[in-house]
């Protein structure tokens, strides 16, 4: 056979077969499934049907003996979902044990979500990795696993692929989209109908789980044998405050950017005395999880102020930003209907970040969802 047809006829079928494997992805979708409970661990969505005794080493909530056997399989996961309006709303938010905010670009915020106590079946849409996420989960104990799609590599200090290589998570804990195959991650354009490709990413996170422990030998101990929180100290945590002690603050309001798109990422938190937790209002609308139909709800809320820069770094689609998450800076903590004047520290990448009070004691989070607000530093928050 002449040599030409022979290299016609090969990209002729390297074509057919990425257009076929192109065509299954993107058709892909996975169908909502409703919570009934108890669960059983095939089901990949949390397993608590016994009494609640069991208290999450993230954020203190109680879970049932069956659901602690199994987060004791696995390391924590955190996943980037991006808050892009057109992105709203997400599926799995409800389910993550602490979410950190910040803004990614141009004023529009991403969350670092960060999961270990539960295991939602969808969460996303999934978005690129940023530095200063990376900083914060690495205070997550031993090689978290790290779920994105793509993310910053301009040359420079905002290069977050470049990081990941440095500290050796690249090909490991690390589980980019674009290294971790279907079906792990897939698109979904029916979910949310008529969005931008790019906002079409969604992941589960037992698959993810199940991948990291088959492919790169890290369930709780990883291929040393080392346990992912062999080093690592959790927050401190207290239940509910009585009815009558709690405070009279009813709002919690801040903005990131005063720019155009301020208001679509305006938050404002609502608190409901009898429940003891926050509601979540994100672009003056309720939040709500795609899933369960229900608004977000947090029982702390941190605002985090931090020293905000431009990387400069010759990024053509916007602007890639830093935030100084090392060291200490001033803090928030909204609890129990008060609004607590405190401090963070985080001496190192490798510690969580700590809070205090003004007498210099570590504050203690109620037992329940914990949301961290990176705000630039001089943006004003209101408590009322």
């Amino acid at each position: 056979m002449d040599k030409k047809v022979v290299i016609i006829f090969a990209v002729v079928i390297y074509l057919l077969s990425a257009f076929a494997s192109y065509s299954y992805f993107s058709a892909s979708s996975v169908s909502t499934s409703k919570y009934e409970e108890p669960v059983t661990e095939a089901g990949g969505s949390t397993v608590d049907g016994g009494p609640k005794t069991e208290p999450c080493p993230m954020n203190g909530q109680l879970y049932s003996k069956e659901q602690k056997k199994l987060w004791e399989k696995r390391r924590p996961l955190g996943i980037m979902v991006q808050n892009n309006t057109e992105a709203r709303p997400q599926s799995g938010l409800s389910a993550a044990d602490i979410i950190h905010e910040a803004v990614a670009e141009g004023g529009i915020t991403r969350f670092l979500t960060i999961y270990y106590c539960e295991q939602p079946e969808i969460v996303g849409s999934v978005r690129s990795a940023r530095i200063y996420f990376i900083k914060l989960l690495q205070g997550f104990g031993n090689n978290p696993l790290y779920a994105h799609v793509g993310g910053a590599n301009m040359a420079g200090p905002a290069d977050a692929i470049g990081e990941l290589q440095d500290l050796e998570w690249w090909g490991y804990n690390d589980l980019d989209q674009f290294a971790v195959p279907f079906p792990n991650y897939w698109r979904d354009y029916d979910r949310l109908p008529n969005r931008a490709t790019e906002h079409t990413v969604y992941t589960n996170t037992q698959k993810l789980w199940e991948f990291a422990a088959k492919t790169r030998k890290l369930t709780n101990v990883d291929k040393k044998g080392v346990a992912w929180d062999e080093d690592w100290e959790q927050w401190k945590f207290a239940e509910d405050a009585k009815e009558s002690a709690r405070g009279n603050i009813k709002t919690i309001s801040f903005s990131f950017w005063d720019n155009s798109l301020g208001s679509d990422y305006k938050v404002v938190w609502n608190y409901d005395i009898a429940s003891n937790s926050y509601l979540r209002v994100n672009g003056g609308k309720k939040h709500i999880d795609l899933d369960t139909g229900k608004q977000l709800t947090a029982k702390n809320i941190v605002v985090v102020f931090s020293d905000e820069s431009i990387a400069d770094d010759g990024y053509e689609h916007g602007q890639h930003l830093l935030y100084d998450l090392l060291g200490e800076g001033d803090a928030l903590v909204i609890q129990n209907g008060k609004s607590i004047k405190a401090s963070w520290s985080k001496p190192k990448e490798e510690r969580m970040m700590r809070f205090e009070n003004e007498d210099g004691d570590e504050i203690e989070f109620v037992r329940g969802k914990i949301w961290i607000e990176v705000v630039p530093t001089g943006n004003k928050v209101t408590a009322k």
